[in-house]
């Protein structure tokens, strides 16, 4: 894609207009600015790799220092992204190439993004191979869109396919991928640390963790059969009546678990919120 060069004449049509059907990235320059020479061929060729989803226009802050002013540009290069007419975004200097394509990634949907958001459609109805195909497609489209792994992850989890979802996860870590949603993928993380125990009777598991005196590995054994289920709450009780009994029992692996079932709840939870003080409470 080739960079188009305006001008006070054409700015509204090229850029402002223009914006309203795809984001328009305008790199306001000057021929004497050496970081701009720079940064130049990195944004022609990051924007290629964009294209059809990022219109790369450079304006001449030499020739229009007017226009520059009244966008608000006090040094450069200044780069501005559109969006229905609106300056949504922006960063000034010669950034690195890696900081550049996370501000893109981050500010652009991904053509992925369609299919992605159908497939957290079939999941949430409880049709995770349906969504894993959907996701499939996706892949074709962009392989590196966080979503996509992160919502493909959770689909394996779903469809008890927990060795997969623990290869992705491992994937992204071994990479040293950064995510934007750090949170999310901690989540899926702790879900991952449950979901890969072997299929248990919970009647019996609950039936032997409710034997007295406590038999903490019994309840250990329960909670995490639990947590693989989903019921959490319950698990953090079991977890819980382990550390109330035996803080030592191995390794202090009731408190441990018990930081691995937060992690895979929204941190803001009353659930987590209400355990976090009475696990407190216990170690005061």
């Amino acid at each position: 894609m080739t960079a188009i060069n305006v001008t006070r004449t054409d700015f509204d049509q090229v850029v402002v207009q223009a914006s309203s059907e795809r984001p328009v990235l305008v790199d306001f320059w000057a021929p004497w600015c050496g970081p701009c020479r720079t940064l130049g061929p990195i944004l022609d060729r990051i924007a290629a790799e964009f294209e059809g989803r990022l219109t790369l226009v450079k304006l001449n802050t030499e020739d229009e220092p007017e226009l520059a002013a009244s966008h608000g540009v006090r040094g450069i290069p200044n780069c501005k992204l559109f969006v229905d007419g609106q300056v949504v975004d922006e960063f000034t200097g010669a950034l690195p190439e890696r900081s550049i394509r996370d501000f893109l990634a981050a500010a652009l949907p991904s053509p992925a993004a369609p299919l992605v958001a159908a497939a957290r459609a079939l999941l949430a109805g409880g049709d995770a191979e349906a969504a894993l195909a959907r996701l499939d497609e996706a892949q074709a489209l962009d392989a590196s869109d966080e979503d996509l792994l992160l919502t493909r992850i959770e689909a394996l989890l779903e469809a008890n396919r927990a060795t997969e979802a623990n290869a992705l996860l491992g994937e992204a870590e071994g990479s040293r991928r950064a995510l934007r949603d750090e949170r999310r993928r901690a989540a899926l993380q702790a879900r991952a640390a449950f979901a890969g125990d072997p299929g248990a009777d919970l009647a019996t598991l609950a039936r032997q963790a409710a034997a007295v005196p406590v038999d903490c590995a019994a309840k250990l054994a329960h909670a995490r059969a639990l947590a693989a289920g989903g019921s959490y709450e319950a698990a953090l009780a079991e977890l819980l009546a382990i550390v109330r009994s035996d803080r030592k029992f191995g390794d202090d692996i009731g408190r441990k678990t018990m930081l691995t079932v937060f992690a895979a709840l929204p941190g803001d939870s009353d659930v987590v919120r209400r355990y976090r003080r009475e696990l407190a409470a216990l170690l005061n």
